[in-house]
């Protein structure tokens, strides 16, 4: 059986730190989660320009989260940004090219945290700034604790492929956003939900597999994580026979 080879963007960071010169960064934890659910992980770097390049390769896409936000432009915000609204416009340039590009072949797509946040403005939708300005009694969506302990629950929306592959109705997850969803454009459905109403999760049915968590789901706080990419790596085997 064939390993089907899974593109992960990077993030990328200024001069310091690890290196004078600007370098990537990828949390070895996402190569590890692909790798255990079969898949041969493929970091990208960012060059827009050979997106269908890199597309014509991969038989699917995962797009990883970062400290770093989109750029309400993109989601036809036409107020100003939030001052807690930081963007890295490279990264997101080449993220929506292969977004876009993936989508069109209907490659199998993974969005995590703002990879989720992402995925669901290439789909049309919208999102909300800055969870606290607008949901009242919001949880804490960036979380004290460490990231490899949980944060908070949410409810997977029965009927949703997210619910028959987690194989449960409510899991624990990690948070770490300040950004989510605000709507569900034609074509997406929400798939989870916080206990403060924030969506936590979006699915495409209609497609081979294209499913955003808002959550990070390569720290496995739960087995339903773990099925998560397994299942995403199986589309991916799929589409490669």
């Amino acid at each position: 059986m064939s390993i089907p080879l899974i593109g992960i963007t990077l993030d990328r960071e200024e001069p310091g730190g690890y290196s004078r010169f600007p370098w990537y960064a990828l949390r070895e934890n996402y190569c590890a989660a692909v790798a255990a659910a079969g898949g041969l992980p493929w970091p990208l770097p960012h060059h827009a320009d050979l997106a269908g390049a890199f597309l014509e390769r991969l038989d699917g896409l995962l797009i990883t989260g970062g400290d770093f936000d989109v750029d309400p432009a993109l989601f036809g915000d036409d107020g100003a940004a939030h001052p807690t609204v930081k963007t890295k416009q490279a990264r997101t340039a080449f993220e929506l090219a292969m977004l876009r590009g993936a989508l069109d072949r209907d490659l199998p797509v993974l969005g995590i945290c703002g990879g989720q946040q992402l995925l669901h403005v290439a789909l049309g939708g919208r999102l909300i700034q800055h969870i606290p300005d607008s949901v009242p009694g919001a949880l804490a969506h960036e979380q004290p604790n460490p990231r490899d302990e949980p944060g908070h629950t949410v409810e997977i929306v029965a009927g949703t492929r997210l619910r028959v592959l987690a194989g449960a109705a409510r899991i624990d997850v990690n948070s770490a956003h300040h950004q989510a969803a605000a709507d569900a454009p034609e074509g997406v459905i929400v798939n989870a939900r916080a206990p403060d109403g924030v969506i936590e999760g979006i699915e495409a049915p209609d497609r081979r597999f294209c499913i955003g968590v808002q959550w990070h789901p390569e720290f496995h706080i739960s087995p339903a994580d773990a099925r998560l990419f397994e299942a995403f790596v199986a589309a991916a085997r799929e589409r490669d026979r």
